[in-house]
């Protein structure tokens, strides 16, 4: 049915395409009193201007409960929709221009998941009078100091008032960013308390993981407590791994895929058998496609670095090269989003749900303890089989041990505590090597499947001198492999014995 109030044009809006840009936000929050000044600071103070932003949500604010924000924003007669997603530690910003009053269907099908169908309705307006000042190193941009006046507006009274100070990176110096708060601080300005404006307009608490149980808490509750926070991380990464631009939002979802499978496969004494094993098939089939999307993620990231080390005429060659394996990630994303749209995906996201609620636990006496010493021991099997000069197949094996002890001493570490965390530290150590051998292996199998197509004497020597990198550096992981082992047993056998 239509909606009334709706004209024709926001009718035509609610299907029309609108481009939709994104970017990386990076900022520190403070606190400011009534009567805080922004100190001298190196850089040029910008016009002052107003802002006036209008949230959306539903009724029982399920986009704040993730952590999002969506709202339709006027600046200096500029009109935007901009939704703010999670990304790891940092936040994700999604815009589209657009003069329309209307939720853009566009972030109606990012947020599917949270959204369902649920009405989204407007939730508060601020207008924030804003102060800015852009400091730049070397004349170039580095932060932007913004001190914002907060008016909370209803039926055109200002309800509730305050003001905040944000420094947004604007390039890679992080140093500079800590040296700006210093000097804030020391102007006055002091700890925020993490929540988005929109959270203080509405008086709701920052969002924040829910405490884990107590270390002597039932081990049910322990698996329940990590199968929960899982699921929360992979459904915050959804929208973000749908969109596409920001090759962490899939590389997060996947690690949430993956610690799932950890804890379910970890857990299994405690499961229903035919429950669990039905529910690991599933994420199993999840983690296979954002696993083909995030090898090239990692490829590209990899080779865009490795043309610095190149002259000029070779960097274009391997700039052929970055685009060929570009093509075919964009092909993937297309894949990973047909899959994300499919029944079978959302059936999968009804049983996380549930199972973060109320997994199939049957009683058992196993301890934490004693589920994570299992994994150990397989793991301590495998690098004692190893011998002294492991092939790719035998260290890829003891990657993906290392990783489910790894993760299962995190579901001990609130009982058994610091020699937990030190073995958990030493396996996340050994986990990153084995991994920088493994994708040396990818890239090697990238290159030559790039110089079948390369005909050019000059693209072969480019690409043999690439393979050879390779194989050099996967000889320098290994040599640094077995003492990292050895320490990873000793670690084990303080936590587990």
């Amino acid at each position: 049915m239509r909606d009334p109030a709706m004209t024709r044009s926001d009718r035509r809006a609610a299907v029309r395409p609108r481009p939709v840009s994104s970017t990386l936000e990076r900022e520190i929050k403070l606190s400011v009193d009534p009567d805080f000044r922004l100190p001298r600071l190196p850089g040029t103070p910008l016009p002052r201007k107003i802002v006036t932003s209008t949230y959306y949500d539903t009724a029982s604010h399920d986009l704040a409960h993730a952590g999002m924000t969506l709202r339709y924003r006027v600046e200096q007669g500029k009109k935007a929709w901009q939704l703010k997603l999670p990304l790891g530690d940092d936040r994700q910003e999604v815009k589209t221009v657009d003069q329309h009053q209307l939720p853009p269907a566009a972030f109606r099908d990012l947020l599917v998941l949270h959204l369902g169908e649920r009405k989204l309705t407007p939730v508060a307006t601020l207008r924030v009078w804003r102060t800015v000042v852009l400091v730049r190193r070397h004349r170039t941009p580095a932060a932007e100091i913004a001190l914002d006046s907060v008016s909370v507006v209803k039926n055109d009274c200002v309800i509730q008032r305050f003001r905040e100070l944000k420094i947004e990176q604007a390039g890679s110096d992080e140093e500079l960013l800590r040296d700006v708060e210093r000097q804030l601080r020391r102007a006055g300005a002091h700890d925020h308390d993490g929540r988005p404006k929109l959270f203080r307009a509405l008086s709701l608490p920052a969002p924040a993981p829910e405490a884990p149980p107590a270390p002597k808490a039932p081990p049910a509750d322990h698996v329940k407590w990590a199968l929960t926070q899982h699921v929360r991380w992979l459904l915050a990464h959804d929208p973000g791994t749908r969109l596409g631009s920001q090759s962490e939002s899939l590389h997060q979802m996947r690690v949430a895929t993956r610690r799932l499978r950890a804890v379910l496969r970890a857990a299994q004494p405690m499961f229903v058998p035919e429950w669990a094993a039905s529910l690991e098939n599933e994420l199993a089939w999840l983690s296979e496609f954002l696993g083909q999307a995030r090898d090239l993620d990692v490829q590209i990231a990899y080779f865009n670095g490795e043309s610095a080390r190149l002259d000029a005429r070779d960097r274009k060659l391997l700039a052929q090269f970055v685009a060929h394996l570009q093509t075919q990630r964009e092909r993937l994303q297309q894949v990973a989003l047909s899959e994300l749209k499919s029944a079978r995906y959302f059936e999968l996201i009804r049983r996380l749900r549930q199972t973060a609620q109320d997994p199939s636990i049957v009683d058992t006496a196993v301890t934490l303890h004693e589920l994570a010493e299992r994994e150990f021991r397989k793991l301590r099997k495998a690098i004692r089989r190893m011998g002294p000069s492991p092939n790719h197949a035998v260290l890829h094996a003891i990657r993906i041990k290392t990783k489910r002890a790894r993760y299962a001493a995190e579901l001990a570490l609130w009982s058994v505590g610091k020699p937990a965390a030190r073995f958990m530290k030493q396996a996340r150590a050994v986990q990153d090597l084995l991994g920088n051998y493994q994708d040396s292996f990818t890239a090697d199998t990238y290159i030559r499947a790039f110089l079948k197509q390369s005909t050019g004497v000059r693209a072969g020597f480019a690409a043999g001198r690439m393979i050879e990198r390779q194989r050099q550096r996967r000889d320098t992981l290994q040599k640094n492999v077995n003492g990292l082992l050895k320490t990873l047993l000793k670690r084990g056998k303080k936590a587990w014995g």
